[in-house]
């Protein structure tokens, strides 16, 4: 069960310039969604970040090559099928999906990105891909991101939509993003699968640049079990349907569509984790007062991957010497006579102790809460940093051991 804020935007509003269709390949269910094409108008830019796991899937592989090769029109996604650890054989049959869809589209096989995301080490069936590959071209639509939203999830319970529109100046733009996950979290670049489009003019160069830093603010400080996917993909386009060209951070209209950006992929990056498997708390981890921000987030991270932790929260215990733990345990130098904790309004720990006045029925009050906000000051410095993640519990493990039934 999902938790907290899971609700659908009150507007989803369509991208100029991108059309998104699904269709049924029954990759591995029988009566659903399961493959998604999303067309790009031909003047658009196209950013893209994949995972930092070694033993990438095939498709990550495709598509790294296809990217530095042309500038993408079509994105192929398909979910069942991670087609990960799947050697050249799984390379050649995603290959062989990019080309179908290439012919039928007229365009360079480059043209086509490729993703994949579900069980690791299973054939990718790519003959049911191929042959339902017209069925989601006739379904293209600039209004299907809902539909798509719910065609790239596998263990997910919700689709995950966020949309925003602004106006700068005369200008209006509109900015709208998909995003599937729920287990095997910690990205280390964006999440399993994230695809976000605008229709602002956004020259290449700096939309590579918004991407990484976007994703280093939301994708990238989220975790459910501090695993990271063979398959993490994230994709960012510009389809220049508005505005003038946006070359650089000092152009006027830069920073409101960089917060609006901002906006949409923290909503994405918070839904996998509300959405995490078996969740049924929602935990902000708040580091301050640290030396820079990397310590911040080495602390944050530290605590947010701790099973002990996330355990204890999932029990509403109060073992808050779980935290300082987890806290300690981050590779970071710290004093502890300056380090507080507090959960929500509640000081647990003062000065490396334990705070006055703190009793455990108070501790175990907040616990209790679907949402909860751990902040802890290092006492070292001005920096600051976020991590959000969610509790570890029985569901999670029957989820993952029942997985590839």
């Amino acid at each position: 069960m999902a938790v907290g804020d899971i609700s659908l935007p009150t507007t989803i509003h369509p991208i100029s310039g991108v059309r998104l269709g699904v269709a049924k390949a029954h990759i591995r269910y029988a009566d659903r969604h399961d493959l998604t094409i999303i067309e790009i108008d031909k003047n658009a830019a196209v950013a893209a970040i994949t995972t930092q796991n070694q033993f990438c899937a095939a498709p990550v592989q495709l598509l790294r090559k296809h990217i530095q090769q042309s500038s993408p029109r079509y994105l192929l996604i398909n979910t069942g099928n991670a087609n990960a650890a799947t050697g050249t054989d799984g390379y050649q049959r995603a290959l062989a999906t990019c080309q179908a869809l290439a012919e039928r589209a007229s365009v360079a096989v480059s043209d086509v990105l490729p993703y994949s995301t579900g069980v690791i080490g299973e054939t990718l069936p790519s003959e049911k891909i191929i042959a339902h590959l017209d069925m989601a071209l006739a379904d293209l639509a600039e209004s299907h991101w809902l539909q798509a939203a719910h065609a790239i999830c596998t263990t997910d319970t919700i689709a995950k939509v966020a949309s925003e529109r602004i106006l700068v100046g005369d200008t209006v733009y509109h900015f709208t993003g998909i995003s599937k996950g729920a287990g095997m979290i910690r990205p280390n670049m964006a999440t399993m699968l994230g695809f976000v489009a605008t229709d602002a003019n956004i020259a290449p160069q700096l939309l590579n640049t918004m991407l990484k830093r976007l994703a280093d603010e939301s994708f990238n400080r989220i975790s459910i079990d501090g695993d990271t996917s063979t398959n993490d993909c994230c994709t960012l386009i510009a389809t220049a349907q508005s505005g003038t060209i946006i070359n650089d951070e000092n152009h006027p209209h830069y920073q409101p569509i960089y917060e609006a950006l901002r906006k949409v992929f923290v909503r994405l990056a918070t839904l996998i984790v509300r959405d995490g498997e078996g969740a049924s708390k929602f935990i902000t981890v708040k580091v301050t007062g640290g030396a820079d921000t990397q310590q911040c987030a080495d602390v944050a991270y530290s605590v947010a991957h701790s099973p002990l932790v996330k355990t204890a929260f999932f029990a509403s215990d109060p073992n808050w010497g779980r935290i300082l733990a987890a806290v300690g345990n981050a590779g970071v130098a710290l004093q502890q006579s300056r380090v507080d904790v507090w959960l929500d309004e509640v000081a647990i720990c003062q000065r490396g102790g334990l705070a006055v006045g703190y009793s455990e029925q108070t501790g175990a009050e907040v616990m209790r809460r679907p949402e909860i906000t751990i902040h802890i000051n290092l006492g070292q410095g001005e920096a600051t940093d976020t991590v959000y993640t969610c509790d570890l519990s029985y569901d999670y493990v029957k989820i993952n051991a029942d997985y590839r039934s």
